[in-house]
């Protein structure tokens, strides 16, 4: 058996054709979504991830801005830039890059993102309503994952799904979304991570595997059980000579073993990435919306 690939890409496309309707829409009554990027430093990987998000939002006709500031900039400097886009009310979505340098607490900064711009749904008053089942704005990577499943009619009501990772970026929030009373939702969810023993016995009990480990290939077909569902989050660089980068991206999932035990699978590239940023300029656009 050869897994069906679900194509990231493809289900971004769709989402993004509603997403033009509500810009309009907002137009017409003399709103522009406006998203604020904030990078600090030139790490490679948020860099490129950086410049998609601006790409997607300019195409899609949204005020969009990317502040990009030294390594060396003192928390207190980054703290100041986020209060004057709170105060910005040209400015509805504010997200600031991870990885920050060791000199910032990136806790005192999320915390300080005003809840109603903070797109990326990690502000402490966005955790607690996801959590109790009435959330504002969902993170992108976890959002976007609903979405693919939804779309390609993959009902978790029921399943067992077992998470990888235990992240506030895309484990934590991940589970909570699957164990809600709600459609699209009712899983038996169980979380595993670098504690958890005899992790193979875990994953081939899974219906639904999503993976977000962020080591490359760690999960490969002999981890998984005949006819599950497979969501591949990490996004990881390999050394590959044939290619003129030198480099090749992979999944933390190897494709090509688990696609022959997986009844569908998501590819890297292709898959969660282009999920996730179209969620982001989902989240932006509701954060219009909201005002």
């Amino acid at each position: 058996m050869s897994a069906k690939v679900i194509n990231g890409k493809l289900i971004a496309a769709k989402i993004r054709k509603n997403l033009v309707e509500r810009i309009e829409s907002l137009r017409k009554n003399n709103v522009i979504p406006g998203l604020t990027v904030v990078q600090v430093g030139d790490n490679l990987a948020s860099t490129v991830y950086v410049s998609r998000k601006e790409k997607t939002a300019k195409e899609l006709g949204l005020n969009s801005e990317t502040i990009h500031l030294p390594n060396s900039v003192s928390q207190q400097e980054l703290l100041n830039i986020v209060d004057g886009l709170n105060n910005n009310p040209s400015i509805h979505g504010i997200l600031v890059q991870m990885p920050l340098p060791g000199q910032i607490d990136p806790n005192l900064v999320i915390r300080r993102i005003s809840p109603e711009k903070d797109v990326d749904g990690f502000h402490p008053e966005n955790v607690g309503l996801l959590v109790l089942g009435t959330p504002r704005f969902i993170p992108c990577t976890p959002a976007g994952i609903m979405e693919m499943l939804s779309m390609e009619k993959i009902d978790p009501a029921g399943k067992n799904v077992v998470v990888l990772g235990r992240s506030n970026i895309v484990g934590k929030p991940m589970a909570n979304l699957l164990l809600q009373k709600a459609d699209g939702a009712n899983a038996t969810v169980t979380i595993c991570h670098t504690k958890t023993k005899n992790l193979k016995q875990h994953t081939k009990n899974a219906d639904i595997l999503i993976v977000a480990l962020g080591r490359a290939h760690a999960i490969d077909g002999g981890f998984l059980k005949q006819g599950a569902v497979v969501i591949d989050v990490g996004v990881n660089r390999i050394e590959d000579s044939s290619r003129k980068s030198g480099y090749r991206l992979v999944g933390d999932v190897e494709f090509e073993s688990a696609k022959e035990f997986a009844a569908a699978i998501s590819p890297v590239p292709g898959g969660v990435g282009p999920m996730t940023i179209i969620m982001l300029m989902v989240n932006t656009v509701m954060a219009a919306e909201l005002i």
